[in-house]
């Protein structure tokens, strides 16, 4: 992962990245969290990783726990296909 030495939370408390949740105080968190993802040249590295690695903690390559988990569904899911039954 030699794009991890370019990342701009090297620079941060990695604890900005791990909110415990997603409300209240860690809504802001996340929020601050993803300011520093924005400026970061690696994001879709990290991103991408994160989502290789199916890793469920933490604010990664921009995008929150659960923000991962539904992207990871909607790629699961065939375009057209809502999942209910009729």
């Amino acid at each position: 992962m030699h794009w991890l030495d370019r990342s701009a939370c090297l620079q941060e408390d990695p604890e900005l990245f791990f909110p415990i949740g997603e409300a209240g105080p860690a809504r802001d968190q996340i929020r601050d969290a993803k300011r520093v993802c924005l400026r970061c040249e690696v994001r879709e590295n990290c991103l991408a990783w994160a989502m290789e690695a199916r890793e469920d903690y933490g604010v990664l390559g921009g995008l929150s726990e659960s923000e991962r988990r539904e992207l990871r569904r909607s790629l699961r899911t065939p375009p057209g296909v809502s999942g209910e039954s009729r």
